[in-house]
């Protein structure tokens, strides 16, 4: 897209349309003290061929998953992409195409989006997808939104302590400025203890959000959770692994009402962290509160199959104040990958990628656990992430000396739980050769 930056003739011709003397006059409106008063200390503008190998060394700096052997986890996760993934959405038509404003002119993007919604439908055993959020983050928060809508009269969210932090900080920004209560619920071994939730669910809750596999990497029993919160008439949200339904029950078979998911793992790169896909799905009856663009498919007057925007509640469509969401951006691009990843993986697929990230995580637990310095942090079954703790270590040294050997040991958890500094979350993928994992036992426990 080519950058035409306006000339000195063109912003005053501009000003003298609009009726203003200067652009400083148009920032009258912002208080002096939110303005930038300090001069920008930027370098002098370099041209095409300095500015290029100067970009090059930054880019020499960064570590990549080519480079090094990936154990990081906490929500981004090194997967196997299949070759076809890449080159389906490589395609011009869906590479280059954005958003279906005119949406009956979209066909092609209609149908790959109404695809990816099926596809969620089928993986998490719910009757409604929208066709995609803009992360997992922001898809729980999407989530505890639809939830209150559908609750009127209840202002109180139970969020688990094993919720992945940054969730619960972007679950916290979006409802800054809502009379809404957000509590946490403890989760001193792991998991969500259900006679605590049970204490603190009551006729004011709205819902309560857990993440299963959590966190942590430990399974929650998500099916009794949901009954405590149905039991006071409360929804439950479930933030879910998409990979780990290759094996676990899937949210619609849990009584999870709403499910949320970051779509990363689905046919997505690491990417240095984004752009990711944020996956939503509910049951039928909250329909019409999910947030973004819904496709339906329907037929022409001609009796061909065709598609359209079935609800398309956007901010973009509909009066702000009646919208289902102001910051719900469709991930196309990355929705066309993962349903290009669940259709060539096919529940078998899937099912075999799950497996193998059990087995290798079951084999690296074993092996770290020998050692008499580590131990598994919550003693809990777990899908392909696990919590370690690193007795007598300073975490951050052995993990500086793990990346000079080319090997991306893990995620500090003290990052985000300070009682927890001595911790790190390894996560495990089907990547992952046994030398590769017991080059990290050797790192670990040296």
């Amino acid at each position: 897209m080519a950058y035409l930056p306006n000339t000195e003739q063109d912003q005053q011709a501009m000003l003298r349309e609009i009726g203003a003397a200067s652009i400083e006059e148009l920032l009258e409106s912002i208080p002096a003290e939110l303005r930038l008063q300090r001069p920008l200390d930027l370098p002098q503008a370099l041209g095409e061929l300095e500015l290029t190998a100067l970009l090059e060394r930054l880019a020499a700096d960064n570590l990549s998953t080519q480079q090094a052997v990936c154990f990081l986890g906490a929500g981004a996760y090194d997967h196997f992409v299949p070759a076809v993934v890449d080159f389906v959405a490589s395609r011009s038509e869906f590479y280059t195409a954005y958003t279906p404003y005119q949406p009956e002119a979209s066909q092609g993007t209609l149908q790959a989006m109404f695809e990816y919604q099926t596809l969620i439908t089928q993986l998490t055993a719910l009757e409604v997808s929208n066709a995609s959020l803009y992360d997992g983050a922001s898809a729980t928060a999407e989530a505890v939104l639809m939830a209150l809508s559908a609750s009127p009269g209840r202002n109180q969210v139970l969020v688990a302590e094993s919720l992945h932090p940054e969730y619960r900080q972007v679950l916290g920004a979006y409802l800054a400025n809502i009379d809404v209560e957000i509590q946490t619920v403890p989760t001193p071994n792991g998991v969500v203890e259900l006679s605590s939730l049970g204490q603190l669910v009551s006729q004011s809750t709205a819902c309560v959000v857990v993440q299963h596999p959590n966190f942590f990497g430990c399974l929650e029993d998500v099916q009794s959770a949901a009954d405590v919160a149905h039991q006071a008439g409360a929804l439950l949200v479930q933030v879910f692994d998409p990979i780990s339904l290759g094996v676990l029950r899937p949210p619609g078979q849990l009584g999870t009402d709403i499910a949320v998911a970051e779509g990363q793992c689905l046919g997505n790169h690491l990417s240095y962290g984004g752009p990711y896909l944020g996956i939503i799905a509910c049951r039928e009856q909250f329909v019409r509160r999910m947030p973004g663009r819904l496709v339906g498919q329907t037929v022409d007057r001609r009796g061909r199959r065709c598609w359209v925007l079935t609800l398309q509640t956007r901010e973009q469509h509909i009066r702000r104040e009646k919208a289902t969401s102001n910051i719900c951006t469709n991930q196309g691009l990355l929705a066309l990958r993962a349903a290009v990843y669940l259709a060539v993986m096919g529940p078998h697929g899937l099912r075999s990628v799950a497996e193998l990230c059990v087995q290798k995580a079951a084999y690296a637990i074993r092996r770290l656990a020998a050692d008499g310095n580590i131990a598994l942090a919550f003693p809990r079954p777990t899908f392909k992430e696990f919590a370690l703790r690193l007795r007598h270590t300073n975490i951050e040294k052995r993990l500086a000396e793990a990346q000079q050997e080319g090997i991306l040991a893990g995620v500090p958890l003290g990052r985000w739980y300070p009682d927890r500094a001595d911790c790190l979350l390894v996560a495990v993928t089907e990547k992952r050769t046994k030398d590769q994992i017991d080059r990290l036992c050797a790192l670990l426990t040296k």
